[in-house]
């Protein structure tokens, strides 16, 4: 059956996806290349042939693409665009941003190789300004190749051949591409620590081609206005200053305040050469011991239970990509109001303006990193078999040798999403899907930011590293699982009620984990299964992750089906949900 969320008319082919992609990062001065491009599938040894179209940024093989092909790991995609160069005079440079293009591409600028990028999940830009000429319109070429499940690289749950839990394959441009001029000196990055004992917002800033007799200053606004500035010289690219208050209003879900930044850089004669608008929500994450002595997770000093959603943020009509902005704020709003105050980003990295959205409206975020790829034929018949997952081979399930590339896209992401305040939790491995190395690299993720807690694996192939030990119990999940010394507890998976919805499936038969025959079956297994959370509670469980938000494809776990109709009433599930919160 083919389904379409209630937003995808609302997609203008001219200009999808018109809003500003980077909100932690704001210049004024940008030109969006979205809408409909010139495309092309061939072999890697013959030229394109632009007899098709593909609406960008939606991912080929989507509705919403215009482009119903399903790119082979032996093929290659190219889309070609045209645009004016709206650089003003010459003392600028012109980036090419790209929010994320799966997997590898070769980027061309009038007939001028201008870079290269391999990761399907991180955003980047090339300078394209001497590839530039004088004519009115310059030409843009992207070539794109990806193995998906093939390869060893980051891919998620993306495969060849779909089924249960995982899903169609997704290839080529899926986020926002835009230009952004820039002068030669700018400012890079900006992210924020909270001292909250000190009443401090330290602010980090990188800079490109700063002179020394130049200065940065940072300017905090409450409410659009300027309430402590601090300025200092620029003597490397990497700066810290701290923002001093004389109290500092917290951000946390039930009040998720953020304060703006405006960061200049000023040269020796005063004039300000680059200047951004940025903000920050002022919080602290830990983990600190009850009077029982269990370990609870804390924001802001005091313990918070996390009652979360599993997302995975697939959309029947655009796969990787939302149709509108106002359907990428959806899914978050719809966690609220069934009374969640946390969502597990599940092995998918979004697009900026969902962490955004994420830091305005309120809600705690665990960040998986995109797994490699999963034999699912080999997992189901090790499973049939009745060989638990933690007994598996996982070297022929899920080869964990290094793969390509996981190590610079997990360093990626962390570096991108780490100005947002709503991301306290990063998870670095799934379940054993190419987990590898385990311990070096979750303590590489603890070292390379200290801030926020790091889940340490979610699920099954535990090897004791982490500050959290997550279990993930479909069954039995009134047996909790003896506390680890030092590691908080909880389930970064349980649930999975499925409810098969007329109308509004893909497929005649889903896939779940437990069934529900009505509505009001969901429900009072819902409600059972949260008495059961809430006997654990006292015991010493911080947190679980419900499966999940929404339907995919084959898989009706959902509490919201794919198309985004709700299943249970949200204000029912939020009664329930509510003495959690409390």
């Amino acid at each position: 059956m083919i389904l379409r969320s209630r937003w995808a008319d609302s997609v203008c082919s001219e200009n999808p996806l018109p809003e500003y992609p980077r909100p932690q990062l704001v210049r004024p001065q940008w030109v969006n290349l979205n809408g409909k491009w010139d495309a092309s599938i061939h072999s890697p040894d013959t030229e394109p042939v632009f007899s098709d179209s593909i609406l960008v940024p939606f991912p080929a093989g989507s509705a919403l693409s215009g482009f119903d092909h399903v790119l082979q790991p032996d093929e290659v995609l190219t889309v070609r665009t045209l645009f004016e160069n709206p650089l003003i005079d010459g003392s600028d440079c012109l980036r090419l941003h790209f929010g994320a293009v799966d997997w590898a591409c070769t980027i061309w600028v009038n007939g001028n190789k201008v870079g290269v990028h391999e990761g399907g999940f991180d955003p980047f830009h090339v300078d394209i300004t001497n590839a530039l000429t004088t004519e009115p319109v310059q030409e843009l070429v992207v070539s794109i190749t990806d193995p998906t499940d093939t390869g060893d690289q980051p891919v998620g749950k993306q495969t060849l051949n779909p089924f249960a839990i995982q899903y169609t394959a997704v290839a080529g441009i899926w986020q926002t591409v835009w230009l952004e001029p820039i002068p030669q000196t700018c400012i890079e990055h900006v992210h924020t620590q909270t001292h909250i004992s000190k009443n401090v917002v330290e602010v980090f800033c990188s800079t490109t081609n700063a002179t020394p007799d130049s200065h940065i200053r940072v300017a905090c606004l409450y409410d659009s206005k300027v309430i402590c500035e601090v300025s200092e010289s620029i003597k490397e690219d990497k700066i810290s200053l701290c923002l001093s208050f004389e109290e500092l209003r917290l951000w946390c879900p039930d009040d998720p305040f953020l304060y703006g930044l405006v960061i200049e850089i000023i040269d020796e004669n005063g004039v300000v050469v680059d200047a951004v608008q940025s903000y920050f929500g002022a919080r602290e994450i830990s983990y600190q011991p009850d009077e029982d002595g269990y370990l609870r997770l804390t924001l802001n000093g005091s313990p918070i239970f996390h009652l979360g959603l599993l997302d995975q943020g697939w959309w029947p009509d655009g796969l990787y990509t939302a149709p509108t902005d106002e359907a990428l704020s959806f899914d978050i709003e719809a966690t609220i109001a069934m009374g969640f105050n946390t969502i597990r980003k599940h092995v998918k990295v979004e697009p900026a303006r969902w962490y955004w959205h994420a830091d305005r409206l309120g809600v705690l975020v665990w960040q998986d990193m995109p797994s490699t790829a999963f034999n699912m034929v080999v997992f189901g018949k090790e499973l049939k078999a009745g060989v638990q997952p933690e007994d598996m081979d996982w070297d022929k399930i899920s080869p964990g040798n290094d793969p390509k590339g996981f190590r610079n896209e997990l360093d990626s992401m962390i570096h991108a999403l780490r100005p947002f305040p709503s991301i306290v939790v990063w998870v670095p491995f799934n379940e054993a899907w190419g987990q590898h190395d385990t311990d070096a690299t979750l303590s590489h993720v603890m070292a390379l930011d200290p801030s926020r807690l790091v889940d340490g694996p979610s699920g099954w192939t535990d090897t004791g590293s982490g500050h959290m030990r997550d279990h993930h119990l479909y069954q039995n999940p009134e047996k909790l699982p003896e506390h680890e010394p030092g590691r908080v507890t909880v389930y970064g998976e349980f649930g999975g009620i499925s409810l098969h919805v007329d109308g509004h499936t893909m497929l005649a038969k889903g896939w779940g984990y437990t069934k529900a025959a009505t509505e009001s079956d969901l429900l009072d297994s819902y409600e059972d299964l949260m008495r059961v959370i809430a006997d654990l509670v006292p015991k010493g469980l911080a947190g679980v992750i419900y499966t999940q938000t929404t339907d995919v494809e084959s898989e009706i776990n959902g509490l919201l089906t794919y198309d985004r109709v709700y299943k249970v009433a949200p204000e029912q599930l939020h009664a329930i949900n509510k003495p959690f919160a409390q």
